[in-house]
């Protein structure tokens, strides 16, 4: 059977939130399946090259467990909410029929120390400096003030997610192996991408806003 896969164009991570609005008919199919299930949760995974629609794509080794905690049903598709969970590895692909699959291999978290607590101040600071900085060239949907958890290690990925990185940066930050290697991480990926802020966009690469409303409004 394996377990049911959403390559997407963005990073999950763990203890983070993921809304969607859903229309391709294989993922309501998918979402069918789901709900069906005492613990609906499917593996978000990010493009590599293709796109997220149609199928075709090629994806990352590394994703993180999303579980489906609210389902809202709308005229020709539906909107969901999901949260980040554990980690894992793609062990192999299945058929992508009637929606991607795959066996997967669940990756330990990681382990808090509290140690860390000064790395990790430290990291939520730089983070929410520059996201006030990307805020001002409108290059992020994460508010400066976003509030976050007050479980030091599930704040430490939320910080990683909130970071005003790329996806590639991001990668790197889900494959990190310990916490104190992931609050570095953190802090190193956001100062070399904050002289970057202002820079201009280059030819062939699309930014989609979010809606005025302030929504993450990404459909797949």
């Amino acid at each position: 059977m394996g377990t049911a896969m959403f390559p997407l164009g963005a990073v999950l991570f763990p203890h983070t939130p993921l809304a969607l609005r859903i229309f391709e008919e294989r993922y309501l199919v998918m979402l069918g399946m789901l709900l069906d299930e005492v613990d609906p949760r499917f593996g978000v995974v990010l493009i590599e090259r293709g796109t997220e629609t149609g199928g075709g794509d090629q994806r990352f080794a590394l994703g993180t467990m999303a579980h489906l905690s609210h389902v809202v049903p709308q005229a020709g598709q539906m909107s969901i909410v999901a949260r980040g969970a554990e980690r894992f590895e793609i062990v192999e692909w299945l058929d992508d029929a009637p929606y991607p699959r795959a066996d997967v291999r669940t990756l330990p978290d990681l382990e808090w120390n509290d140690a860390l607590a000064p790395l990790l101040e430290e990291s939520e600071r730089i983070v929410r400096r520059v996201l006030g900085r990307a805020r001002e060239f409108g290059v992020t949907r994460w508010d400066p003030d976003v509030e976050l958890s007050d479980e030091p290690l599930e704040r430490a990925w939320q910080i990683a997610a909130i970071a005003p990185l790329g996806e590639l940066d991001q990668m790197e930050l889900l494959r990190s192996p310990t916490m104190g290697g992931l609050l570095r991480a953190t802090i190193d990926l956001t100062l070399a991408a904050e002289p970057l802020l202002g820079d201009p966009i280059p030819d062939g690469v699309i930014v989609v806003a979010d809606d005025e409303d302030g929504d993450d409004d990404t459909e797949y």
